[in-house]
């Protein structure tokens, strides 16, 4: 049976790896869809995008791409430039973007993740960085 998670994922980068453990720990084995190797398609970022209900400008990762080099500061470029900026240049992704039954985030922190898993009693975790991260209260 195919997962009902799906994680837009960067294994470089360590929130994605802390979010994508967060996942199985929870007890789901998501698909993991590696985004800088096969960028989603125009619809399905866009999807993405409408379904998190956040401005595009709300994805666009700066940090280690060419979001300088291309001048995407300037309020010139519309949403559907900068979604062809990011198609184009999937590093300009802001990840991981994770999609369950429950809802469609961008977990920065990683920890946004437990919002939306259908399981997210996944008791106390360590991230890489030593962060511990402890069960909710109800």
């Amino acid at each position: 049976m195919p997962s009902q998670i799906t994680i837009y994922h960067n294994p470089a980068c360590g929130t994605s790896r802390n979010t994508l453990a967060m996942i199985r720990q929870s007890g789901e084995e998501p698909e993991i869809v590696e985004y800088l190797k096969k960028p989603p398609s125009r619809e399905t970022l866009e999807e993405l995008i409408r379904v998190m209900g956040v401005p595009v400008r709300a994805i666009l990762r700066r940090k280690g791409t060419p979001y300088d080099t291309l001048g995407l500061d300037d309020p010139k470029w519309t949403d559907e430039d900068l979604i062809a900026f990011m198609l184009a240049h999937p590093i300009l992704i802001e990840r991981p973007i994770v999609v369950t039954p429950r809802g469609t985030r961008l977990c920065r922190p990683s920890e946004t993740v437990l919002d939306i898993l259908p399981n997210p009693d996944i008791g106390t975790f360590t991230k890489e960085d030593g962060e511990i991260v402890t069960p909710r209260k109800a």
